[in-house]
């Protein structure tokens, strides 16, 4: 189960490091970072056999942070056509 929890860790940041050109693409990697998470978080509940209600809440401010990432995405490409990391200006 730990080279499970290993493997997906792995391949999340791999994929945000090499993907990096489009938003969108970051965007799915951490949405994966974010479920690896959320599956260590429940086997540990389950194991130490606590309540559900932590994994409730982190669920609840994942679904948030992936709706605000979203919304940035489209905000981006309303305002500068593409998700290119290239054509943004972040001093403007």
């Amino acid at each position: 189960m730990n080279n499970l929890f290993f493997f997906m860790c792995l391949v999340s940041l791999i994929i945000l490091t090499l993907k990096s050109k489009h938003f969108l693409l970051m965007l799915m990697s951490l949405e994966f970072l974010v479920i690896y998470i959320y599956f260590g978080l429940f086997i540990l509940m389950i194991y130490m056999n606590y309540e559900y209600y932590f994994i409730m809440v982190f669920l609840t401010m994942s679904v948030c942070e992936g709706t605000l990432g979203l919304s940035i995405l489209v905000s981006l490409i309303r305002s500068y056509g593409n998700d290119y990391f290239q054509t943004f200006n972040v001093l403007w």
